[in-house]
């Protein structure tokens, strides 16, 4: 169910067990060759194909397009909440849902520097609920739900997400090909992390002057494909336990 097109009534007539998903994204500097609203572009993709087989279980509320992308600054087009400001809006979605009595929520993210606020916001949530114990609170990105089951591999060159990369390139010139430039003599930005087992604080100019990290030039829409198909089962995966959540932990 699409939050936008219901009721009030219709949400108020809701059983307060239905899973809350908040899609949660950015507009910012995808390198040379893909648009600054890629994130939310993806995240809305995999929202729609995610939706038909979930529907009348899950209610999806709107993208929120506004992210955390600070570090992406140096980059003109990025636009960004500040982060104190970006943990107060998540939590304030959230509560929205809680004020209404719904329990299970859900931020579904579609970029890697939401990551953390997401999970801070309903840490520090959690913390001021901390009676309330039949809450499900859950932040999870897209990509981390891949489900690698029943497909025929393509070569991918990265195991990971990068950023304006291989994966999210492949899958840009799968749904908007028109809005892809010239990918053939862009670079290998290594993803890096010479800091191990630190973790270094960054911003992106720190590791890519092109704006991109991972491998571009081996994108393909039937990578693109693949990768939509593999996330999309994954997220489903996911909500299917949502909905039937018990009450106990998980694994």
């Amino acid at each position: 169910m699409l939050l936008s097109e219901m009721k009030w009534t219709e949400v108020n007539q809701a059983s307060r067990t239905t899973p809350i998903v908040i899609p949660i994204a950015a507009l910012e500097q995808h390198g040379h060759h893909l648009p600054v609203f890629t994130d939310s572009m993806l995240l809305n993709e995999i929202v729609q194909r995610v939706e038909p087989t979930v529907h009348d279980r899950v209610i999806f509320a709107p993208m929120m397009w506004l992210g955390n992308s600070e570090h992406h600054l140096d980059f003109a087009g990025t636009m960004s909440a500040s982060p104190r400001t970006y943990l107060d809006l998540l939590q304030d979605m959230v509560e929205n849902f809680l004020f209404h009595g719904f329990r299970r929520i859900v931020l579904l993210n579609g970029h890697g520097g939401n990551m953390v606020p997401a999970q801070q916001a309903l840490f520090e949530l959690r913390q001021r609920r901390r009676t309330q114990t039949d809450m499900l609170l859950l932040s999870v990105t897209y990509w981390s739900c891949r489900d690698t089951s029943g497909n025929e591999s393509f070569p991918f060159v990265q195991t990971e997400m990068g950023h304006a990369c291989e994966w999210e390139t492949s899958m840009i010139m799968r749904i908007r090909p028109d809005l892809v430039g010239p990918t053939n003599a862009l670079p290998d930005v290594p993803f890096g992390d010479g800091f191990a087992p630190a973790h270094r604080a960054w911003v992106t100019s720190d590791r890519t002057e092109l704006g991109h990290i991972g491998s571009p030039a081996q994108a393909t829409a039937e990578k693109g494909e693949l990768l939509l198909q593999q996330f999309t089962r994954g997220v489903v995966q996911l909500l299917e336990r949502i909905v039937t959540w018990d009450g106990q932990p998980w694994g």
